[in-house]
């Protein structure tokens, strides 16, 4: 009989033991899926936030580069112009209507008229470099032909504006490197998924330098076009 009860013991035991072993490895396998869904899921949001940042860097100098004038008048040339209106900095392009009646003119037509010197002021406090003619109810912009100094001097100007927005780019790709290699550490993403994601991160980089580039020499032909 005593043999028989140390069996059954030695049974529930085992029993027991297979039990807790069983539900530690479920524990762990859960954990280490949800780790790893984790890090997915973390690595997908720095790409994504990457590849946003790296949008606006785009949008940015793009507009940046439009505004440069080329000797032809373009209602893009007042996008960076800011106008004191009731107090706050307000883009001119939201408080009044801009047109070319012709290749070298400009018009600017108020949407509120009592913002009419406010606006003649932020074009010449401006660096746009050119003389607003207030008649009382528009504001007429005349665009003079570029000297061939004056072009050269725009050109390299127009390469700076394609720097900046490349070193902003760049910038991007550090940070989310960084981010990456933090991940990677931290056990959350494997080494060859830390890898693919910063080839993705190089890949987003390259297309948007290569953008940038084709904008700025865009518009260096177009400055050296007379």
């Amino acid at each position: 009989l005593e043999v028989e009860v140390a069996r059954e013991a030695h049974t529930c035991v085992a029993t027991c033991a297979a039990a807790w072993w069983q539900t530690r490895w479920s524990g762990t396998r859960r954990h280490v899926r949800c780790r790893a869904e984790e890090g997915d899921m973390a690595a997908l949001e720095v790409e994504e936030e990457a590849s946003e940042r790296m949008d606006k860097s785009m949008e940015a100098a793009r507009s940046s580069i439009a505004t440069v004038r080329t000797g032809r008048a373009s209602t893009s040339l007042l996008d960076r112009v800011q106008v004191n209106y009731y107090g706050a900095p307000t883009p001119l392009r939201t408080i009044a209507g801009v047109t070319t009646p012709d290749a070298s003119t400009l018009l600017v037509q108020p949407f509120d008229a009592s913002a009419l010197k406010d606006i003649e002021r932020a074009i010449l406090e401006s660096d746009v470099g050119l003389t607003p003619n207030n008649d009382g109810k528009i504001i007429r912009l005349n665009i003079p032909t570029l000297t061939a100094e004056r072009r050269k001097e725009l050109t390299k100007t127009v390469a700076k504006l394609g720097e900046d927005g490349k070193v902003a780019v760049r910038n991007v790709r550090r940070d989310a490197i960084k981010k990456l290699q933090k991940l990677g550490k931290d056990g959350l993403i494997s080494e060859d998924e830390q890898k693919d994601m910063e080839m993705d991160i190089q890949k987003m980089t390259d297309t948007c330098i290569k953008q940038i580039d084709e904008l700025v020499l865009a518009k260096e032909k177009e400055l050296t076009t007379v």
